[in-house]
């Protein structure tokens, strides 16, 4: 049974597949291979709601690497918007939001978690 990852905040792009790469204060044991099962929300369900799955993913790699990273070199940060599954947004955008929905600063550093659909 595959550890399950909730993509809460990005559920319509792993239902579109848009989004490739995820980034995590947490998730730093996993290793390139491992399947994960993709849920729409993993926290916070309701009496009875039950965890609706979205897609199994495989690991490609999974790096910790600062935020700031996205910043400091601007070819690389609207990459991964893209690969983040926000192709309109700039980095700068994508780390307020990230910043601000995880309690993080640009300089904290998170797992950089690249994966690809299995199905």
């Amino acid at each position: 049974m595959p550890r399950r990852m909730s993509f809460a905040m990005t559920t319509e792009q792993a239902w579109s597949r848009t989004k490739t790469v995820t980034r995590r204060k947490g998730w730093g044991f996993l290793r390139p291979g491992d399947v994960v099962q993709q849920v729409e929300k993993g926290m916070g369900l309701k009496k009875g709601e039950k965890q609706r799955k979205i897609h199994l993913i495989r690991i490609v790699s999974n790096v910790p690497e600062p935020l700031s990273d996205m910043i400091w070199n601007p070819v690389y940060g609207k990459s991964e918007c893209v690969k983040e599954g926000f192709p309109d947004k700039s980095p700068r955008w994508f780390l307020d939001m990230y910043c601000r929905h995880n309690n993080v600063t640009i300089h904290d550093p998170q797992n950089r978690i690249e994966f690809e659909y299995l199905e």
